[in-house]
């Protein structure tokens, strides 16, 4: 069966990361995450509306994803040219969000599990959103909470080195007024396929089964 998916021009890409900070609003800072939820997925149901092959929103024409160099948290250095030849997606987050940032590494870690085997074609790649919170030390606690230890990529930096990324990327990341110690920040998952190019577009409360689905078709592009 298929499944209806929204078509998505990259030059619209800008617009709905502000749409989506917008949509967030305080979720990533702190309180109303099941109202954000259900709002996004109503936007998302009403966005759906071309039946094609993916499951996710799908990026028109496909784009070569913007250069992406950082350190992850263990001082390693990162590439996302490297994962060339594979399904990517590249998230935005940080790690004392609490609540919609550990609802994508969630559904990533069960997209993952339901992939089995072809969980191989797959790299996640997480960008800090918040330079001053995000320490080796937190991120790696947050990922062994979260069980994804050395299964995927948290790439930490100072603020020039991840605000350089969030603007090739067309991420929007501020401290949330309420509180400065929380964030509020764009949270589209972008697919990137084999070839290079961001193809697909998921937003926070994606649903695994579209990476189950999907991985496979963005591997072989």
């Amino acid at each position: 069966m298929t499944r209806d998916r929204a078509k998505i021009p990259l030059l619209a890409v800008a617009a709905l990361a502000v749409l989506a900070l917008a949509l967030l609003g305080s979720a990533c800072g702190g309180g109303g995450g099941d109202s954000t939820a259900n709002s996004q997925s109503g936007s998302e149901e009403q966005a759906a509306a071309v039946e094609g092959s993916y499951s996710g929103g799908e990026a028109t024409p496909p784009k070569a994803a913007p250069e992406l160099k950082l350190d992850n948290y263990l001082g390693e250095p990162v590439d996302l040219a490297e994962y060339k030849g594979k399904a990517v997606l590249v998230t935005f987050i940080y790690d004392h969000c609490p609540d919609v940032c550990p609802l994508i590494v969630s559904h990533l870690k069960t997209a993952q599990a339901e992939l089995g085997d072809k969980a191989k074609d797959m790299q996640i790649v997480a960008v800090s959103t918040d330079p001053r919170g995000d320490t080796p030390k937190t991120v790696a606690k947050f990922l062994d909470e979260h069980a994804m230890t050395g299964k995927m990529q948290y790439l930490i930096g100072s603020r020039p080195e991840l605000e350089k990324v969030w603007t090739h990327w067309n991420i929007v990341a501020k401290p949330a007024k309420a509180n400065p110690d929380l964030v509020e920040h764009s949270a589209l998952i972008y697919g990137i396929a084999a070839n290079g190019k961001i193809t697909t577009l998921y937003p926070a409360n994606f649903a695994p089964s579209q990476i189950v689905h999907d991985v496979p078709l963005l591997e072989q592009q």
